[in-house]
């Protein structure tokens, strides 16, 4: 009897303390969003891939945080701001989202962290790349993993005009992101020694590159910068290869290209590519076995979207736990107080303009006779310090740090 009596008070001083938990927690449960473009140009980049990303993080994490279990959910935004701003809306008022992730492309990331930032909720942007989320139009909610633009530019810009691509001119996707990419990797090919002979701008998702490829064709620069992503990077190579242009001796440059895009163009036609992404599944035994993980949900293994999607919703939930809530300036601040170490970065620290601070990593495309087995893409030319390829906080334009 009293073997039983003491079980009952365990259980029930278990239960108080569960609860105690979860009252902690809005809604007595942790819901993240994964909202990003799940039918268009950049639906292997990111897309159903990023979801399966967050969920696997949530099973790793073990379910539940602080008591509280964890729900992941996905929309697609179609590639449209409204679309993407509605969503988020609902999302927080009627749905009980706490965070969102993801967000690719740049003005749907700089539109959702705006509206989160009026609701004081956590963004963490894994797939948009424009320095603006943690410049100028930084926020105290708002968090940026994975790239940027000033980090692809550091990592492929400078690079190749040190291997003598000193002239350059782009094709540039005519909205935010492919400006600050055209203008990031601009400012390093001159200050590593090298000239922009000109730009043209395309169309979001445009079928017909051939006027583009024909400028830049006929301006006779070395290197011609794709400074888009998704698909419109991949027809772009497709086409540039029909018109001879690097038969012809000018060379590509794939600024925003990842693993997914390789996959999808063949090593054929992306040989000798050269590239930036800040995680390879095939770098060490833990991305290996990360990488299998995937595989097998998803058919495809992780580009550095993929990886830093299931980063950010690691280090989120990590920063609940250390917050005990789920109180948006009390996650910012464990967030930016928790190193990250994990299957994507190692050593990463998040700074006070919510830039996530990591490694990246120059690659160059193998050739087809080079790669020994399935998705084997990629000759790792060498490691870039994050601290290195990141703007310097200070110099970021961000309200929040010190100038």
């Amino acid at each position: 009897m009293r073997t039983a009596k003491i079980f009952m008070s365990a259980m029930m001083a278990l239960a108080a303390s569960t609860s105690a938990y979860a009252a902690d927690i809005s809604d007595g449960k942790v819901k993240i969003g994964i909202l990003n473009d799940q039918s268009g140009v950049y639906a292997s980049f990111g897309g159903k891939y990023s979801y399966e990303a967050a969920k696997m993080a949530a099973e790793d994490f073990g379910g539940t945080v602080l008591g509280a279990p964890i729900e992941v959910v996905t929309a697609d935004h179609q590639n449209k701001t409204d679309v993407a701003s509605n969503i988020a809306r609902q999302w927080y008022d009627t749905e009980g989202v706490d965070s969102i992730m993801e967000l690719t492309s740049s003005s749907v990331g700089l539109a959702v962290q705006a509206l989160s930032k009026d609701k004081k909720k956590i963004t963490i942007n894994t797939a948009a790349a424009t320095n603006e989320l943690t410049g100028a139009q930084c926020s105290p909610y708002g968090f940026h993993w994975a790239f940027d633009t000033n980090s692809l530019a550091y990592g492929t810009g400078g690079a190749l005009v040190q291997q003598g691509g000193d002239s350059w001119f782009f094709l540039t996707a005519d909205y935010a992101f492919g400006y600050s990419l055209e203008k990031s990797t601009s400012e390093f090919v001159k200050e590593k020694g090298g000239t922009v002979l000109g730009a043209v701008r395309h169309p979001l998702s445009t079928a017909d590159y051939s006027s583009f490829l024909l400028q830049a064709q006929s301006s006779g620069a070395k290197v011609i910068g794709l400074a888009n992503a998704g698909l419109d990077t991949s027809n772009a190579i497709k086409q540039a290869a029909e018109f001879g242009i690097t038969a012809g001796g000018q060379r590509l440059a794939g600024l925003l290209f990842t693993i997914a895009e390789v996959h999808g163009l063949g090593l054929e036609a992306a040989q000798g590519l050269t590239l930036t992404e800040s995680f390879y599944w095939d770098r060490d035994d833990e991305s290996r076995e990360f990488g299998k993980r995937f595989m097998e949900r998803t058919g495809a293994m992780p580009n550095m979207v993929h990886a830093g999607t299931y980063s950010a919703v690691l280090s989120y939930l990590k920063a609940i736990d250390k917050a005990g809530t789920d109180e948006g300036d009390a996650v910012a601040k464990a967030l930016k107080e928790l190193p990250v170490n994990d299957v994507f970065a190692k050593n990463g620290r998040v700074a006070e303009n919510g830039r996530m601070i990591s490694d990246l990593y120059l690659l160059e495309v193998k050739k087809p006779a080079d790669s020994k087995e399935p998705w084997d893409y990629y000759n790792v030319l060498a490691t870039i310090p994050g601290e290195e390829a990141y703007l310097d906080p200070a110099k970021s334009g961000c309200s929040l740090v010190a100038q």
